[in-house]
């Protein structure tokens, strides 16, 4: 039995066929086949037979839109502002379906809070952080931040 995330997915790329949408049609079915390829790999790690969590799926998403802004900067660096273009539209596709994304305010607030709670260095910060914004603000931003806040 497929997750419901999966359900999602494959019910977005029906629509996008019937409506003749290749280039979404080809993102969902990347992000599909990324899906199936990290049930595989779990299956073989964790136990025959595992399926997807919801956490799981938003962590193959979240990998996708940071491998995809990667290749934003490495087009861009190359001049290739054609190919940065197509990933960004395939950045805007993919985060829907990610959870609301976090501002940096709120992941400064967080931090706030978890350093007047008694965390005073970046690993212990960072532990109680990143469950708390995983799959709805980039890691690399987030700990900018922490470091920002611990030593501001």
């Amino acid at each position: 039995m497929a997750s419901q995330f999966e359900q999602r997915v494959r019910a977005d790329i029906n629509d996008a066929m019937r409506h003749a949408q290749k280039e979404r049609t080809g993102v969902l079915r990347m992000l599909l086949s990324d899906l199936k390829n990290r049930e595989i790999e779990l299956q073989g790690t964790v136990a025959p037979g595992y399926e997807l969590t919801d956490e799981d799926c938003l962590g193959v998403v979240s990998r996708a839109v940071k491998q995809r802004k990667d290749s934003v900067a490495q087009y861009r660096a190359g001049g290739r502002e054609d190919l940065a273009t197509q990933e960004e539209a395939e950045i805007a596709l993919i985060q829907q379906y990610l959870p609301a994304q976090l501002t940096a305010d709120d992941v400064r607030a967080m931090v706030r809070e978890i350093v007047a709670a008694g965390a005073n260095n970046l690993g212990a910060v960072m532990k109680q952080l990143s469950p708390r914004t995983k799959g709805r603000f980039d890691g690399a931003e987030a700990s900018r931040i922490v470091r920002e806040v611990l030593g501001g």
